[in-house]
């Protein structure tokens, strides 16, 4: 069996370009991910089961849930399409709205998932949850009190493990 992963081929004569463990030089990302699609691969992380995030940092692809293929990759698609249709911005600001003082996203997520009735691991609820958060964020409706876990390129790039907000109005109190 013929393993597909694709690796980012930089500098090359041709400029950028891809190539596959199978031996097919590929040259672009557009063909890669075809390539990739084809095989059953996951078109996000190209088969290789990480993401990078900066030079020299990488972690599981999100997307694949760290295994490469293409069959997890629309799993988790569809189960994010599903959790955007339940978990909307009214149920975090509903759930936001009803808790006194600092929360963090995995509490709001805890919440959310019980109040909706969805069992552990069924869909994306906690990067859900978190998206939303960050769009109540945007809006001034609550602000991020947490400082990053980690910096991964300076201060343009880090990393929230479970990040804790406060909602905006309280406090000036």
């Amino acid at each position: 069996m013929t393993k597909h992963m694709i690796s980012h081929q930089s500098g090359g004569l041709l400029g950028d370009s891809f190539a596959c463990d199978c031996g097919t030089v590929l040259a672009d990302r557009v063909t890669a991910e075809l390539h990739a699609m084809e095989n059953n691969r996951c078109t996000a992380c190209l088969g290789t089961a990480t993401e990078p995030v900066v030079p020299d940092f990488a972690r599981e692809c999100p997307s694949c849930a760290g295994t490469g293929r293409r069959r997890e990759q629309i799993v988790w698609q569809l189960a994010y399409t599903e959790a955007e249709r339940l978990i909307t911005l009214g149920v975090v600001r509903g759930m936001v709205a009803g808790l006194d003082g600092p929360f963090h996203l995995s509490e709001v997520a805890d919440s959310v998932r019980a109040a909706l009735g969805l069992p552990v691991g069924r869909l994306p609820v906690g990067p859900r949850v978190r998206d939303l958060l960050l769009e109540l964020q945007a809006a001034g409706e609550i602000v991020m009190l947490s400082a990053p876990d980690e910096l991964l390129d300076g201060t343009d790039v880090v990393l929230y493990r479970d990040p804790r907000w406060q909602r905006a109005r309280q406090l000036g109190r």
